[in-house]
């Protein structure tokens, strides 16, 4: 085995300075971070005998959200910023400067001891994740992936596949629901987390129609706000904070499968959602691609790592039985540019692409896309570095 190459802390912390300058490893590292924290929707008045013209207005069927406790339904948003990939490999080996200078997403291999090179990756499947991990994944051998292997060199080589990736904890009574009522909520926040996530037709470009159907239509403005955006997406309403879209005249998946991992829990609401059941999933897809154009078959992935909260009311609230109240949710990719205008869709960047025009400037730290030690909250805004895709 080769000796590996070593370089001092100064050196290395000028070399990343010095790429970052000349566009080098510039990924752009999106958080698209939404909340909604809908005021609590208000209870049947009971019946006292009033007249019904002094009934509060609009009970029956729950009156605007917004206006709901004399305050607006309050909604955090940041920029709609993806990342671009850049696998020069600053978290897998330290390398000498000269070894790297103009290297590419994936062209980390030259630069290995022959021991990365040689060895067949692992491919034994994970656990399941019940609790959040308390590192990022082991690094692997940084080998391209090809049309065969699309996830070789990831560490979602070892992830389930697809929906298989969503399961469900143990259902137990919470709050006001029992265990069967939870055994419902966590089902359908599983549907939802599919349709927007891994139907292959919405994955190509289509209409999330089946997870937009299960969104409650009494949420105010939630459901009619993401078919705005669908139709007209804008930086401050991008769809892709909660769908995964690809552009289908640019990309298509690689094969039928997306690797999924993650978590979902249930606990009882506090403040203002103190009625309600909130189920809290946690999930990263990882997405094959390849360019649309024949004879294309350089494979690049996008990871999409979300978050979203699903509260659940006791009967006496002004919602929609059957439907989902969207609580708060967040998102984070990396490996889509992040210099475009939004279109509804993301964009992952191959060799080619780095190859042909600058990359977007980079305004934050190195972040591997697959650590999910840490919740969005606490990962960087803006166009950053990702480590490997």
């Amino acid at each position: 085995m080769s000796e590996k190459p070593s370089v001092s802390d100064e050196e290395w912390a000028a070399f990343v300075e010095a790429a970052r300058e000349q566009g080098l490893g510039t990924a752009e590292q999106d958080r698209a971070l939404r909340k909604v924290r809908p005021a609590k929707p208000p209870r049947a008045p009971k019946r006292t005998g009033r007249p019904k013209r002094e009934e509060p207005a609009g009970w029956r069927t729950g009156p605007a959200w917004q206006e709901m406790n004399g305050a607006a339904a309050r909604r955090r948003r940041a920029k709609a910023v993806v990342g671009v990939a850049l696998a020069i490999g600053l978290a897998l080996v330290a390398v000498r400067p000269q070894l790297v200078t103009g290297l590419l997403p994936g062209s980390v291999t030259s630069a290995l001891p022959s021991s990365w090179t040689d060895r067949p990756e692992d491919t034994t499947p994970l656990a399941a994740e019940t609790a959040r991990p308390t590192a990022a994944p082991d690094p692997v051998d940084p080998n391209r992936p090809t049309l065969e292997e699309p996830f070789r060199g990831s560490p979602a080589l070892r992830w389930a596949d697809g929906a298989a990736g969503i399961a469900l904890p143990e259902a137990k009574a919470t709050g006001w629901m029992s265990k069967d009522q939870v055994a419902t909520a966590l089902k359908r926040s599983r549907d939802f987390l599919v349709a927007a996530n891994l139907d292959p037709a919405v994955l190509g470009g289509g209409k999330p129609v089946a997870a937009l159907e299960l969104i409650d239509p009494k949420q105010p403005d939630v459901r009619e706000e993401l078919e705005r955006g669908l139709a007209e997406p804008t930086e401050k309403n991008d769809p892709t904070t909660l769908f995964s879209r690809f552009e289908p005249s640019e990309v298509h998946l690689v094969g039928t499968v997306v690797k999924t991992r993650g978590r979902m829990t249930v606990e009882k609401g506090k403040g203002r959602a103190a009625d309600a059941v909130l189920v809290r999933t946690d999930y990263t897809f990882v997405y094959p691609l390849v360019r649309s154009r024949p004879g294309a078959d350089e494979v690049a992935r996008t990871i999409v790592r979300r978050e979203v909260v699903f509260a659940f009311y006791p009967g006496g609230y002004a919602v929609t039985k059957g439907r989902l109240v969207l609580h708060d949710w967040n998102a984070n990719a990396g490996n889509s540019f992040c210099d475009r205008t939004p279109d509804g869709f993301y964009h992952p960047a191959f060799r080619e692409d780095l190859q042909a025009a600058p990359v977007p400037t980079v305004t934050g730290p190195p972040v591997d896309p697959y650590d999910r030690s840490k919740t969005l909250d606490d990962l960087p805004r803006g166009c950053g570095t990702v480590t490997r895709s």
